[in-house]
């Protein structure tokens, strides 16, 4: 009789014990050898079965003019939906005739909010004095945790006997998530005990203040990991000639998706961000989750007097990193290291390749809408497998 719970543990012998209690539980024949690989998976996931393929395409080139990034990219994107990778690809060429995406990178903040718990109202004042009063010594102790991690600045909101501290992180070139949160909970730990003849507080570690895993407001307000913005000028013989669309054409769809994103209460302003964000994050290693924090992306467009067309997307919100994570498996390190994204400030150039990346495909996309029926066509030709007559989506 097997046991009610899988194996555990990182090893073969441990794998292939697994993959004979699936075998035993669900009267199927998974063979441990044809999915076992190398890779190191300890801090990755637990009671690792094996694999799910994920197809990558390469997309591009895009040119991108950064502060970190700069040159030519071909980037490595992973999708199950048809029209994608093309679809970027189409974007980069259109950013490239217009000389390539600009891209500014504008900082990094990781955030992790306790909530502490006063005894008392009158508390409050004396609690945020403290806090203030002793931020060097809160930043020596929560950074005593990490060697890259760099606490930035506490920023309260003190509600009622409830006491909100955002802690704002630097984390260099990891994601960041458990530094910050390990980093955290020391400092909680010390704040508890100094406190604890005078104002005697508890606390949890987290008050889901920081968006991790959220589409919200503070995101879109303060950020969370990195933020960067893009912008390219498409020039009028470009989008008449090349396009076959006017200016004009372009901001009155632009217009159409404000008013609909209005309507439907989307948070941020943009047509598929959260695409090219998966699917860069897929390919390399990052947590995917995360799109749900970052895919509130800001989307604008203007005509110039010239007959130029300038697209800008602005994230506020990138929670991504270039060590660490998933980022230590093989392929996915790879596909960093075609980016050239391995090093110090790796995580900033990604970054900036992530924005040029989700403004080219927002065009692309942008562009198939107001051109009558291409959106539809461009899913009709690469969304769908013929076979024979029939058609599977």
């Amino acid at each position: 009789m097997t046991s009610k719970r899988p194996p555990t543990g990182y090893d073969y012998p441990s794998f292939e014990k697994r993959i004979e209690w699936i075998n035993e539980k669900t009267g199927m024949s998974l063979n441990p050898k044809e999915r076992w690989m190398e890779d190191d998976l300890q801090g990755i996931i637990e009671n690792p079965i094996g694999y799910v393929k994920m197809p990558v395409a390469l997309c591009g080139p895009l040119l991108i003019d950064g502060e970190f990034a700069k040159g030519e990219f071909i980037i490595p994107f992973s999708t199950v939906e048809g029209t994608l990778s093309i679809s970027l690809s189409r974007g980069a060429y259109l950013c490239n005739l217009a000389g390539g995406v600009q891209v500014q990178y504008l900082k990094q903040e990781m955030p992790r909010t306790p909530v502490f718990f006063l005894p008392s109202l009158k508390d409050g004042k004396t609690f945020l004095h403290y806090i203030e009063q002793n931020f060097q010594k809160i930043k020596a102790v929560a950074e005593s945790t990490t060697r890259y991690g760099k606490l930035l600045r506490i920023d309260p909101q003190l509600m009622g006997r409830k006491v909100l501290l955002d802690f704002i992180f630097s984390t260099a070139d990891a994601a960041g998530q458990n530094m910050v949160t390990i980093a955290t909970q020391t400092a909680c730990e010390y704040i508890k005990e100094a406190l604890q003849e005078t104002i005697p507080v508890t606390f949890l570690i987290e008050s889901n203040f920081s968006g991790d895993k959220n589409g919200c407001h503070r995101n879109m307000i303060k950020g969370r990991g990195h933020s960067a913005t893009a912008t390219v000028r498409i020039p009028e013989k470009v989008v008449r000639k090349i396009l076959r669309v006017d200016p004009i054409t372009v901001l009155q769809g632009g217009e159409v998706a404000m008013l609909g994103s209005s309507m439907a209460g989307v948070l941020g302003h943009n047509l598929h961000a959260a695409n090219a964000l998966a699917g860069l994050y897929l390919a390399t290693g990052q947590d995917v989750a995360c799109v749900a924090e970052n895919a509130g992306a800001i989307f604008t467009g203007e005509a110039h007097q010239d007959g130029s067309y300038e697209a800008t997307i602005t994230l506020p919100s990138i929670t991504v990193g270039t060590v660490g994570g998933g980022t230590r498996l093989k392929d996915q390190n790879e596909n960093l290291r075609i980016l050239g994204c391995e090093g110090e400030n790796g995580a900033k150039k990604f970054v900036e390749i992530i924005a040029a990346s989700a403004l080219a495909l927002e065009i692309s996309l942008g562009l198939a809408i107001v051109k009558g029926d291409e959106f539809a066509d461009a899913h009709q030709k690469y969304g769908r497998k013929k076979v024979g007559e029939e058609e599977h989506e």
